[in-house]
């Protein structure tokens, strides 16, 4: 099959973040977390936010209204099954959005069809007309995903997009769910989709891949050679399993190669980096130093023949500019005499523009970690911002002490403060300082039941007084969580990151504004 003349240059950036991104394993955010990515998207220039899945739970319909609230350039989408509960939900959500999407899906495939749905080829039919019909009846922007998409019958799929566009879908998304497809595959599917629907050319078509076989930014790619207007993708690739189509990767390879794919973007590449570093610290997921575009080694050269060659032009060994995305560092030039008017002009060039409240938190932070280091850099000031959006709950460390010797126990003494007000102290021993002041936390909060999980220590900045920033995996039963704490003390970092790992857990038990995965699975 040949490929067809694109007769759009403007390809839609559907950025899934804070749904399907968030559904990965120890990724869920809090509500001010969630508002923080939320809004670094719109300023990245995203077509599209998929804020949620509101039937997953009452707190992700709370996540969901207050984006549609806070954003409003870009479309807010919610996800949807094909039943008219979920999609009222989702109705309900984005009654405040200036530009509401109702996003519904079905799985099509046979495996879904026998295994999951337990409906026949004709079921599935009906239940897409009557789902997209009704979302159409809430909303004037509908998107329907046919699951599963890459393993369903060709002719099938065919029956499943015309019944979904035959009852008033505006966007037709076709997922590889499980990352089974291959780029030549994937384009003929798609190709075949576009053309026979080319006397429909007020409907999207659009791809969600997923990076199981490592092929996601591939399929993604072809499918929009195939025709495909929309691409949905995630900030570092994150999602489920093995993550989905990297965001800053397809935007870097459409615009870097412009005379392959003809289409252009809305996305400001020179925020790529920024965005991408705040995803990082609010979900707890370092980003692999060899990361294409956004990783710390994306523009390094060690290789002597390679230094030369980018000495003498860059472009013998890069084919992107590091500005293009924002990856350039500099000095943060302000210490412990600096106002916060002069704090607040560096976090806008750095690409945050916040409120208030969430200034005089950062400068406050920034006040006090300049009593503690020679020198505040960039990374420093951006853990601060991350840091505002920790986690809110009854718990906060007030003080903490640990001591570590050779061959002997390490002890640790915690003093937090609960919803109360109230100071609670505890101590406990354990196999390292880190371990013991995890100890004496959940004694001290009354969840010694929560396991620890892994820890990863990264520094933040280079010195003797550097920031290191400390991310640990807890889990109390199915529930998994990522706390985070930085500060130039990597014990007092690890102590902070467990409290808001148990805060975490509390907000989940209720109160919580994600579901987890499981949960999420549970409904579909």
């Amino acid at each position: 099959m040949t490929e067809p003349s694109p007769n759009r240059d403007r390809l839609i950036v559907f950025d899934t973040t804070l749904r399907d991104g968030e559904q990965a394993p120890g990724c869920s955010m809090t509500l001010a977390e969630k508002l923080q990515v939320s809004r670094a998207l719109e300023r990245l220039g995203v077509d599209v936010i998929e804020a949620g899945f509101p039937a997953a739970s009452p707190g992700d319909a709370e996540a969901v209204a207050a984006i549609a609230r806070a954003v409003r350039s870009p479309v807010i989408a919610g996800l949807a099954r094909c039943r008219e509960q979920d999609i009222d939900t989702v109705a309900a959500s984005l009654e405040v959005a200036a530009r509401p999407r109702i996003h519904v899906f079905l799985a099509t495939s046979p495996i879904h069809r026998q295994h999951k749905l337990r409906m026949s080829t004709a079921g599935v039919l009906a239940a897409i007309g009557r789902g997209v019909a009704h979302a159409r009846q809430r909303c004037a922007d509908i998107e329907f995903s046919a699951e599963d998409a890459a393993r369903t019958e060709p002719g099938f799929l065919a029956e499943a997009v015309a019944a979904a566009i035959e009852a008033g879908a505006t966007t037709i998304n076709i997922p590889d769910t499980v990352g089974h497809a291959e780029p030549d595959e994937f384009f003929e599917r798609m190709a075949a989709l576009v053309e026979a629907n080319a006397a429909r050319p007020d409907v999207i078509f659009s791809a969600h891949c997923h990076d199981d076989l490592g092929l996601a930014l591939a399929n993604s790619l072809a499918a929009v050679r195939a025709g495909a207007r929309q691409v949905e993708c995630t900030i570092n690739g994150l999602g489920e399993r093995a993550g989905n189509c990297a965001l800053e990767e397809l935007v870097m390879a459409v615009r870097h190669r412009a005379d392959r794919y003809g289409v252009q973007t809305g996305v400001r590449a020179e925020l790529l980096c920024t965005t991408s570093r705040l995803v990082s610290g609010v979900t707890g997921v370092a980003v692999p130093p060899n990361k294409a575009v956004v990783g710390a080694n994306a523009f390094a050269h060690e290789a002597g023949i390679h230094q030369h060659g980018v000495l003498a032009d860059a472009s013998t060994y890069e084919i992107l500019r590091p500005d293009e995305v924002g990856a350039g560092r500099s000095a943060l030039v302000l210490g412990k005499h600096s106002g916060r008017h002069a704090v607040r002009a560096r976090l806008v060039e750095l690409g945050h523009h916040l409120d208030d409240e969430a200034v005089e938190a950062v400068f406050a932070g920034f006040k006090e970690l300049a009593d503690r280091k020679k020198q505040v850099d960039d990374n420093d000031l951006e853990a601060l911002v991350v840091g505002t959006a920790r986690a809110a709950g009854p718990w906060q460390l007030v003080e903490m002490s640990a001591t570590a010797g050779s061959g002997s126990a390490s002890h640790a003494a915690v003093r937090v403060r609960g919803e109360d007000d109230a100071i609670v102290a505890e101590a406990a021993v354990g196999d390292g300082p880190i371990d013991a002041a995890f100890r004496a936390i959940s004694r001290a909060v009354g969840r010694e039941g929560i396991e620890f999980r892994g820890l990863d220590i990264r520094s933040l900045t280079v010195g003797e007084d550097a920031q290191g920033r400390v991310v640990v995996t807890c889990a109390e039963g199915e529930r998994i969580v990522r706390g985070h704490g930085c500060s130039t003390n990597v014990v007092e970092a690890a102590a902070l990151a467990i409290v808001d790992a148990v805060n975490r857990i509390e907000n989940s038990g209720g109160r919580g504004t994600v579901a987890t995965s499981a949960q999420i699975e549970a409904v579909r």
